[in-house]
């Protein structure tokens, strides 16, 4: 199933549940209601917002992300259900026992993935993919080498031109990058907790007061995706896109809408992400890096998916 993503923004609004329905009630707005059981994620941006406990009850009951916004619209905190998986204390044990080795190969196929994605983004993009193809083919495993960075150094001037500088302190395009980042990492977080796995525990990051590393390895070829999104904004609009625009931050949103490649399957995003957190921990249990799953495209054309499909 599709699930949506609900971003409550609108200042004062109140949020209830009533026959398994998310009421929300906007001033001078007629009153809304959406089926928990459809919500994905549920972001909160509004500062005067008002909940009834049973809000953050059924919503993660229904396995759904709740996401709380700062002042300044970024992502600062999330809620993920903790639903046991029926296999719960045997993907624990593996997950703490998984070798280095297997942890190695793991994050090799990750940043494998990450710069093919990165290259398919630059190629959308109207450029050449910089060598990131062909560098994705040397990644070791590890990759000792520090081809993710290397790749990063061509990547970012490229796609965005030569003055620009990833920078998470920086506003403008660097805050809507960090506000993709933020969604989609939680969304990994929820996926991966649902597969049973520990999202404290990562395979390559390592940060003690970090409680999602393993959300932050798991992200990685997820991210190009959140740029290939930022760039088309930047691309269709003359204007400014300011984080503080509720429309801007919708149009990123809507990455979950989009449908991609997992598997060899075609995926709406959130579901993709599902399916890539249940192959590491299949990964995980079987020691066997050939399970696991990564997006294999940048988001397909409607038309064309739609004409396969006939």
């Amino acid at each position: 199933m599709l699930r949506k993503t609900i971003e409550i923004g609108t200042s004062g609004t109140r949020l209830s549940v009533a026959h398994r329905q998310l009421v929300i009630e906007r001033p001078e707005q007629p009153k809304a209601t959406v089926p928990i059981e459809d919500i994905g994620v549920l972001v909160l941006d509004d500062g005067r917002a008002s909940y009834t406990q049973s809000v953050f009850i059924e919503c993660l009951s229904a396995g759904a992300t709740i996401i709380f916004a700062g002042r300044d619209h970024l992502p600062i905190g999330m809620t993920v259900p903790m639903t046991g998986h029926h296999a719960l204390t045997e993907r624990h044990w593996a997950q703490v026992e998984a070798g280095e080795p297997l942890r190695k190969r793991l994050w090799q196929a990750l940043i494998t993935a990450k710069l093919r994605q990165q290259g398919r983004v630059l190629r959308n993009a109207g450029q050449d993919d910089a060598g990131l193809a062909a560098m994705a083919a040397r990644v070791r495993s590890g990759d000792p080498d520090n081809l993710e960075a290397q790749g990063a150094q061509r990547y970012w001037p490229k796609l965005f031109g030569p003055d620009f500088r990833r920078d998470r302190g920086e506003e403008g395009t660097n805050a809507l990058l960090n506000y993709g980042y933020a969604v989609v990492r939680a969304a990994c977080a929820r996926a991966l907790v649902a597969s049973g796995l520990i999202p404290s525990l990562g395979i390559w990051h390592r940060n003690r007061s970090n409680p999602f590393c393993l959300a932050d390895d798991l992200i990685e070829p997820w991210r190009p995706i959140v740029d290939w999104k930022v760039h088309g904004l930047r691309r269709s609009t003359h204007m400014g896109l300011d984080l503080n625009d509720r429309s801007t931050r919708a149009a990123i949103l809507s990455i979950f809408n989009e449908t991609i490649i997992v598997g060899d399957k075609r995926w709406p995003l959130l579901l993709g992400i599902e399916q890539s957190a249940a192959s590491l921990a299949k990964a995980i249990i079987q020691n066997d890096r050939s399970a696991l799953l990564v997006p294999d495209s940048l988001p397909l054309e409607l038309d064309l998916f739609e004409d396969d499909q006939n």
